[in-house]
């Protein structure tokens, strides 16, 4: 298998379930879990939607590792902004992941940090980074994509206070969402790399509830586009 595509709402992975070819639905031990498999831009994928939260994220992930054994794990969907210069509709291809909500701070442990098992900043490798800009400054504009950091957590960010406090201990983040670090750390612990884009949703702010399902069929149909050329990129790159 080339690829696990994991998407955490049905609105974000339909798009890319209409064009899977040879498409059918793989069995999974959960009723919440759709997994289905086929052929989309001249690769072997399986697309799973998670569902939201970092519990049913890992899952997901672990589930597709052990029964698809894909080469890479790509994840995608919306994301708040943590950054005033990133605005509705910008792509965001991920450097890396934490936890926003992980504290163990009173075992002595930095907020975020995973303990005993190392670091709390997983990476994505440098070459995925790079194609995954290449490719969505040719499909949306170089002025519309950015790389940088994401905070996951238990949690929709819509207080500027919420935003305050994750910014308090991530200053690096530009983005939010609730499932991108856990398949992170589920995939580095299974020795497979991973990767991950976004597009921004909402500003994570007291306008992020509405905000998000007023621009939600817009910025997912410019995501599954930037995603589209990403596989056919990919392709040549695996």
């Amino acid at each position: 298998m080339d690829l696990a595509i994991v998407g955490a709402m049905d609105q974000e992975v339909e798009g890319l379930l209409q064009k899977l070819s040879s498409a059918q639905e793989a069995a999974a031990p959960f009723s919440h879990l759709p997994i289905f498999q086929g052929r989309l831009c001249g690769l072997d994928v399986v697309i799973v939607r998670c569902g939201i939260g970092k519990v049913n994220a890992a899952l997901a992930t672990q589930y597709t590792l052990d029964h698809f054994k894909p080469r890479l794990i790509l994840n995608y969907g919306l994301a708040g902004s943590l950054d005033p210069t990133l605005h509705i509709g910008d792509i965001v291809a991920v450097t890396g992941s934490v936890q926003h909500d992980l504290d163990a701070r009173g075992f002595g442990f930095d907020r975020g940090v995973i303990p005993r098992l190392g670091p709390s900043l997983i990476p994505v490798e440098r070459r995925f980074v790079d194609l995954t800009v290449q490719t969505a400054e040719d499909t949306v504009g170089p002025g519309r994509v950015r790389s940088g950091l994401a905070a996951t957590g238990d949690l929709f960010v819509d207080s500027q206070g919420q935003k305050d406090e994750i910014l308090r201990f991530f200053p690096d983040a530009i983005c939010c969402d609730m499932e991108v670090a856990a398949i992170a750390q589920v995939a580095s612990l299974n020795g497979r790399p991973y990767m991950s884009l976004k597009v921004i949703s909402d500003a994570a702010d007291d306008q992020a509830g509405s905000d998000i399902y007023l621009t939600m069929d817009e910025m997912v149909a410019r995501l599954s586009a930037v995603v589209e050329n990403l596989l056919i990129s990919l392709s040549a790159a695996l």
